[in-house]
């Protein structure tokens, strides 16, 4: 009788945190920050899929790719880099973006001192408001 080695259910998932909605993205950074988590490495949070590849998956555009990871830049949830190739004739040639997922602690943390801020900043408008 031989061993079958169980398939492990987890292998073709990955984590992807609960409090990503209390962010408030729109859904189609949602679908490109899941898209850049899945794709991600584990250890590194890097990958370079094109935004060709990246639309496919999600059913969008190039050009609502771009625009979508140009706000999750901004939101501070991933980093890009430009990347360059070099072809057979030595030519050198944009690549894609290098990705790099931020950690979500980081990103939260950011979320939260922002909110601060912003609740700062309207107690100060409070206080300076003529009783009506």
């Amino acid at each position: 009788m031989s061993k079958r080695q169980k398939s492990d259910p987890l292998k073709n998932t990955f984590p992807f945190p609960n409090e990503i909605f209390i962010l408030g993205l729109r859904p189609g950074e949602l679908a490109v920050y899941s898209y850049l988590l899945c794709c991600a490495n584990r250890k590194t949070g890097q990958c370079w899929p094109s935004y060709k590849a990246i639309g496919k998956a999600v059913g969008m555009t190039e050009n609502t790719v771009a625009k979508y990871v140009s706000s999750l830049e901004h939101k501070g949830l991933i980093r890009t880099e430009p990347t360059t190739i070099t072809t057979k004739a030595g030519i050198k040639r944009n690549g894609n973006l290098l990705y790099t997922v931020s950690p979500f602690q980081d990103v939260l943390k950011a979320h939260y001192q922002q909110q601060l801020k912003l609740l700062a900043l309207e107690a100060a408008r409070a206080r300076f408001r003529p009783n009506a």
